[in-house]
């Protein structure tokens, strides 16, 4: 094939690879924890820029009040552990609420665990009201009755696999719940993601320029081939 058409070809994949990277983090701009998908880029064959590889950028995104005791903000390193039907997950969104037996889950039902009762779930009377210390302790009428397990990785780009949306999952042993030394957390506040919507749309529209040169330069490709093929037929005919 064509050196132009090899070039232009990887480039396109690339920068197709990289427009649904960008589309994916600019449709969750809104979604509260939601971790933005970064690029390592290197050269392909012939100096042309391409995506080596797409890492999770885990850095911390603002916290904003809200007016619900069940919205939680980390603030500092980790995650919240919960309980799903794929084992642990780990999440940094804290949009919580309870469920018909009282325990305190996310809105696709995982449930928060509880650092004092072996990783099960939260279980709160719905009836008293709810207050969350900065260590993750749950207190109902004076009584601490839960604490909120949160665990922290030391290279969590290395560890957690995105399982889609706010959702990780470890693919090793490297995550550890956390004591005294974990995050602040926050009760009333919602952390937003920390997509910059301005810089991926302009990054958006340069990757789609950058396609569509590619794909002329490929279509020009195309044709110097036709073109040089049909005059070696007729010089030979």
């Amino acid at each position: 094939m064509d050196p132009l058409l090899i070039a232009a070809s990887a480039g396109m994949r690339s920068r197709m690879d990289s427009l649904d990277m960008l589309a994916n983090n600019l449709a969750n701009a809104g979604t509260s924890g939601f971790k933005m998908d970064r690029e390592l880029m290197g050269l392909h064959a012939g100096d042309q820029p391409d995506v080596q590889r797409q890492w999770t950028d885990f850095s911390q995104g603002a916290l904003e009040p809200t007016s619900n005791p069940l919205d939680l903000g980390l603030a500092g390193e980790g995650f919240f552990a919960l309980n799903s039907k794929a084992g642990v997950t780990y999440t940094r969104s804290g949009a919580f609420q309870l469920n018909a037996a009282g325990e305190i889950t996310t809105p696709d039902g995982m449930t928060l665990r509880n650092r004092l009762d072996s990783g099960r779930p939260i279980r709160l009377d719905p009836n008293k009201d709810i207050a969350v210390d900065r260590d993750g302790s749950i207190s109902q009428g004076g009584k601490v009755v839960a604490r909120i397990e949160v665990a922290r990785a030391a290279s969590p780009q290395s560890i957690l696999q995105k399982m889609g949306g706010t959702y990780f999952a470890s693919t090793g042993t490297g995550m550890t719940s956390v004591d005294t030394d974990g995050p602040e957390i926050k009760q009333g506040v919602i952390e937003r993601s920390n997509v910059p919507v301005a810089d991926s749309a302009v990054r958006l529209v340069s990757v789609m320029r950058q396609f569509e040169m590619l794909q002329r330069a490929a279509s020009t490709g195309a044709e110097m081939n036709k073109k040089a093929t049909d005059d070696i037929a007729r010089v030979n005919g």
